[in-house]
């Protein structure tokens, strides 16, 4: 071997341990890469791609890596940039698929592209008012999710009810309904020349295996292909990956089966779990090496998945054996548990204890607050405030969109004219962003100001890193072309603050410490999850949260919500055997048989007006039939209502997975005076209870 040759062997294949190295110098497909949380796999794909360039395996342009956000396409962009590999195509699915249909469009189908479709809600109520319906804007909400289910699950209106027989009421609409407005919602966007998101890869989809010119002319520019995130590809996105393949065998898949955390979106695992079936001679390598966390928090993600019992045939399809993970780094803090009496009590102790962790050193952009649904962000939001500690909200306004930002890239790209070479980039940035408000000390307090200094700050820091990482040749010219990159692509700087997210939005991030929040039953595991799948997908994302921190962890749940309120709240099932003092709950399914069994012996249910059986699920729910008069108050079930589509809005999910219009007008008339009462409506279980139970109580009191 050549000393150039070493060197360059060297420089992409030293820095790498034993599995990632497996990773990287096996160039042919078809490679599966189980890979766990912080095992760096975006570094052995990176360092893969980037050796099979330069050993002259790969050609740049007709490799094509796929990711699932925007903002991971363009961190690996930089990434092989930084690796001397420019050309290579890192793109969303989405995005490929919009790219080729602008190119082919006119060839496959003739005339111009449809516009698209950004935002569903207008057409959703256009199909709605054509057929009559009365919908709000919750409801819309939840039928734009509902309808983007069934395209990625490659369901059409007239397959929509046989494939979502198991889907509840979206929008509180019965499926036969939902189906006439699927049909609908296409009516519109044809009328309008419209195509929306997952019409791009249906449409992509469509072309390929119809028209075989095209599909030649695509995998002859497409010869190797990288998927990141594999465990949550859906049945539409791994359709058109086989129609880029061609039966080609050109395939490396990253992967983790225990961070499959989007299957209400129509992700799925089983592409990743099935790959060897489908490719038996694929090599298979497993990251198992967790450089992110301490052994303290790896310790205790694994304990959280191995306390994970057989949730039946169905679930366990889905579940594969978790990877153990070893931790890398040294030993770190134990992670902390704590119980607090209210959700007012929880955010104060959580802003106090951040305060200590700013105090010892700890930047509070490397501390996040991580909870299961948006609407718990307010309290949090207020504690910090009340501690004068800045915040993030992440899915909150654009980074890129704010105001003082988009000053900056203005006055920065005209610098970028102007100013003369030779200056070093950190400090032509500075020199810049002084002009808008930027100085080296943060200004005290907290609110406008603070949050424009942040946003500015981010940019400076920004400019520091990429001086560092990318030499001296990279001046304010490049860094303005860096930045309208990432605004492109919504691959935001870091900002000074600690961050508030789901966890949800959490995934793919880090931080050095992070307060997992509200982890009681009806949050963690959510309400709504009813069956061994859903619940283990509320396991998996706990876990998800807990692999979020490299160091510091603490792990809180409040017993009421309110100040005062009834203590009636228990910890999360996830953390039984976890937190000190705990045992582990024999599982759920023997309870789940013996209610069957209960409901099984029960005699037939019958009207409370008319005396007649109830045949429907509904019927039963408000104990009379359908077309007899309802003996509820009208202004208090419209007040259950308004409450419902606030909490809906507030949890960010559909409105009857909070309760159902069944169970909200048995509830009506039931007129329940306390939690017992409560608690023998149909459709109220232990977690709804715990969760809304109080809520309800004194809204009915008040009505």
């Amino acid at each position: 071997m050549t000393a150039e040759a070493q060197s360059l062997e060297d420089r992409l294949l030293g820095g790498l341990d034993d599995e990632q190295r497996t990773v990287a110098t096996t160039l042919q497909g078809p490679l599966c890469v189980l890979a766990g949380a912080g095992t760096g796999k975006t570094r052995a794909i990176t360092h893969r791609i980037a050796y099979g360039v330069h050993a002259g395996v790969y050609q740049p342009q007709r490799l094509l890596a796929v990711t699932f956000t925007s903002r991971a396409a363009a961190e690996m962009r930089g990434r092989l940039r930084d690796l001397g590999v420019g050309g290579v195509q890192a793109r969303t699915f989405h995005a490929a698929a919009l790219r080729q249909l602008q190119y082919f469009w006119p060839q496959a189908v003739g005339g111009q592209l449809p516009g698209l479709l950004e935002h569903k809600a207008q057409a959703i109520a256009e199909a709605a008012r054509r057929l009559r319906l009365t919908v709000d804007r919750a409801a819309i909400r939840d039928l734009a999710s509902e309808l983007e289910w069934a395209k990625v699950s490659m369901l059409t209106p007239s397959t929509y009810l046989q494939g979502a027989s198991s889907r509840g009421e979206p929008g509180g609409l019965p499926l036969t309904t939902v189906a006439r407005l699927f049909q609908a919602y296409e009516d519109v966007k044809i009328d309008r020349n419209l195509i929306d998101f997952e019409d791009v890869l249906l449409i992509t989809v469509g072309i390929l295996q119809e028209d075989p010119k095209v599909a030649a002319e695509v995998r002859e520019q497409y010869r190797h292909f990288v998927v990141d995130e594999y465990q949550d590809v859906s049945p539409l996105q791994e359709r058109l990956l086989e129609l880029w393949l061609g039966g080609r065998e050109e395939l490396c898949v990253v992967g983790d089966a225990s961070q499959t955390i989007y299957s209400f979106t129509g992700a799925t695992s089983a592409h990743l779990l099935e790959f060897g079936q489908r490719f038996p001679g694929a090599t298979v390598v497993k990251l198992v090496r967790d450089y992110r966390s301490t052994p303290q928090v790896v310790d205790l993600a694994n304990r959280l998945l191995g306390a994970r019992r057989s949730g039946g045939p169905a679930a366990d399809r889905l579940w594969a054996e978790p990877l153990q993970l070893v931790a890398q780094r040294v030993p770190g803090p134990q992670p902390e548990f704590a119980e607090c009496p209210d959700d007012e009590a929880e955010a104060a102790a959580v802003a106090e204890r951040i305060g200590q962790l700013v105090a010892a050193g700890t930047e509070p952009k490397d501390i996040a607050v991580l909870f299961r649904t948006n609407g718990q962000s307010e309290a949090f939001e207020q504690a910090l405030t009340a501690a004068g500690i800045g915040y993030q909200l992440r899915g909150g306004e654009r980074f890129f969109n704010r105001r003082e930002v988009r000053d900056a890239l203005l006055q920065l790209r005209g610098a970028a004219r102007t100013q003369p070479t030779g200056v070093p980039l950190g400090q032509a940035v500075r020199d810049v962003l002084s002009s808008l408000g930027y100085a080296d000390a943060a200004p005290s307090g907290s609110g406008a100001t603070r949050e424009r200094w942040e946003s500015l700050s981010a940019l400076v820091s920004l400019a520091d890193e990429l001086a560092a990482s990318r030499g001296e040749s990279f001046g304010l010219p490049e860094f303005v072309i860096e930045l309208h990159e990432r605004s492109a692509a919504q691959h935001a700087p870091a900002v000074q603050g600690v961050t508030l997210a789901s966890l949800h939005a959490a995934k793919g991030l880090e931080w050095d410490a992070v307060f997992l929040v509200g982890l009681s039953e009806g949050l963690v595991p959510i309400s709504f999850a009813d069956t061994a799948v859903t619940v283990d997908e509320e396991r998996r994302l706990l876990y998800v949260g807990i692999t979020r921190a490299r160091q510091f962890l603490h792990l809180s749940w409040s017993l009421s919500r309110t100040p005062g309120g009834r203590a009636h709240r228990r910890p999360s099932r996830f953390l039984d055997g976890l937190r000190p003092g705990s045992m582990r709950t024999t599982a759920a399914a023997p309870r789940d048989a013996s209610a069957r069994r209960r409901r099984e012996f029960r005699g037939p249910v019958l009207c409370r007006v008319c005396g007649a059986v109830l045949e429907s699920g509904a019927e039963r729910k408000v104990g009379r039939c359908a077309d007899c008069p309802p003996s509820y108050d009208e202004a208090t079930f419209e007040s259950l209502r308004a409450w419902r589509l606030e909490q809906a809005r507030e949890a960010d999910v559909p409105a009857f997975v909070v309760f159902t219009d069944a169970t909200l007008t048995a509830i009506a008339e039931a007129k329940p005076g306390s939690l017992e009462d409560l608690a023998k409506v149909a459709g109220v279980g232990k977690a709804k209870l715990e969760r809304y139970g109080d809520a309800v109580l004194e809204l009915l009191r008040g009505a």
